[in-house]
């Protein structure tokens, strides 16, 4: 494989928007690897409810029987919908740990290169796979295993670009989130579209050849990605013993994480129970015109994507005229705000029910404004926070314990969803948003003392 040469990193690469041309490479590489995971995502609930876990489907499923025998063993009996709420709460909420498990993988056993290739190819197959009703755990499994192995060892190579004091490597990451949003907008409309206008089969394949896409991207763009750093044995890198003020740092942090996960049950719900209840209750069309459901995830993406550099400029106004607040008020107010979300849509629900006309594509819009004005005050100020307080040393793994607050809420989400078809939508909607109000309490009521002990010490 053909790799850059000279010394790295390169202070004088300004080729992709005044960055290193590699960081251009690895932004393409995310949106086609994103393209494929979204695309994928857009259709996995309404695929398994519209026809793998209908009679006559899901009979031909390899190794089913067991698999759903140990899901009801954990929830009890699941009709479809509920069974299918389940199936996604694990997808989603494992494809967060293993990530944890292919850092490791690179970085004690094979490199980060052969296991980025490893990964891309494993994806690749998991969504061609997706094609055949027989193959569908076997599909999951490659797609977990692939996401692990590809997402967290590329994201690592960003910061790699950049020597130590470059003032570039602050906004690399932004601009490499940039491309993951505009995948995740895209590829609803891609393959959403595709999978139900087209065959189900039809948009997994297009998630696939976007995978295959993004691997080509990353190997021709490997030349200008620095050199592959040595394999490290545990052995090779002892670490000074944690302080007690360390410890009890991870303790707060870790003990964080459930109240995180709670604050965003209901967008977290996107993907899943929302696009259930979107279907037989929200009239959509647009223009006279009728849309395929999957475009409410487009929306979602858009909502994200607006409203992450509107809080910041808000901030950043409201820092000129008064003492901009710490982390964990900002996350407090954030959960306040995505109370009101689940409430839009119990009075959404409570519409239909009393009039028996579905809901215009204003609800839509307003729950997910909502949502994602409080998210954008939740989760990347939640990263911050880990990424600030984390004890020297360990930085990385708290940040990869961070992202279980994401695994713990897609599991939670995948529990709710159950309860769908067993209460009305106003009250499934209700419990959401009594659930979010816990969380926001309670970063309320430890806000103070919390706060003073993650605040930052003097230099």
């Amino acid at each position: 494989m053909t790799t850059y040469i000279g010394p790295w990193p390169e202070a004088d690469d300004t080729a992709f928007l005044g960055h290193p041309r590699g960081l251009g490479w690895l932004s393409f590489t995310e949106v086609w690897e994103r393209f494929s995971y979204y695309g994928m995502q857009a259709l996995l609930v309404l695929y398994m409810t519209h026809r793998l876990l209908l009679p006559g489907h899901v009979e031909r499923v390899l190794g089913f029987p067991a698999f759903r025998a140990v899901i009801e063993g954990a929830y009890g009996h699941l009709s479809t919908v509920a069974l299918s709420s389940a199936i996604f709460g694990l997808y989603a909420g494992f494809v967060w740990l293993t990530p944890i498990l292919g850092g490791l993988l690179a970085d004690r056993v094979t490199g980060r290169t052969p296991t980025i290739v490893a990964g891309g190819l494993i994806m690749a197959a998991g969504h061609f796979l997706m094609a055949f009703d027989q193959t569908f755990l076997i599909a999951l499994l490659c797609l977990l295993i692939g996401v692990g192995c590809f997402k967290g060892n590329l994201a690592s190579q960003v910061s790699s670009l950049y020597a130590p004091g470059d003032p570039r490597a602050a906004s690399a990451f932004q601009i490499y989130y940039i491309g993951i949003q505009i995948a995740v907008i895209v590829t609803p409309l891609v393959c959403g579209t595709l999978g139900e206008v087209y065959g189900w089969h039809w948009g997994f394949g297009a998630a696939g050849i976007g995978m295959v896409v993004g691997l080509c991207i990353y190997l021709y763009g490997r030349r200008w990605l620095p050199p592959e750093p040595p394999v490290r044995k545990a052995s090779d890198t002892p670490r000074a013993a944690l302080t007690a003020r360390e410890l009890r740092t991870i303790a707060i942090l870790v003990a964080l994480l459930p109240v995180l996960a709670i604050a965003q049950l209901a967008s977290m719900q996107v993907a899943n129970s929302y696009v259930i209840w979107a279907e037989g209750s929200l009239r959509l069309s647009l223009g006279g015109r009728a849309i395929p459901l999957t475009w409410l995830q487009s929306l979602d993406a858009i909502a994200t994507a607006s409203m992450i550099p509107a809080s910041l400029l808000f901030w950043r106004w409201w820092a000129v005229r008064r003492p901009e607040p710490d982390e964990l008020t900002k996350m407090t107010l954030g959960s306040v705000i995505m109370i009101l979300a689940p409430l839009v849509l119990v009075a959404a629900s409570l519409s239909v029910a009393r009039t028996g006309h579905r809901a215009g594509l204003g609800w839509a819009v307003l729950f997910e404004f909502l949502t994602n004005v409080g998210w954008a005050n939740v989760a990347p100020v939640g990263l911050a926070l880990y990424a600030r307080s984390a004890p020297k040393g360990i930085a990385s793994t708290i940040i990869g314990v961070f992202y279980l607050q994401v695994f713990l809420a897609n599991m939670l989400v995948g529990w709710l969803g159950g309860f769908l078809e067993r209460m009305s939508a106003a009250n499934f909607w209700l419990l959401h948003a009594g659930l979010t109000a816990g969380a926001a309490l309670i970063l309320l009521a430890i806000r103070g003392p919390v706060g003073r002990a993650l605040a930052p010490t003097p230099a």
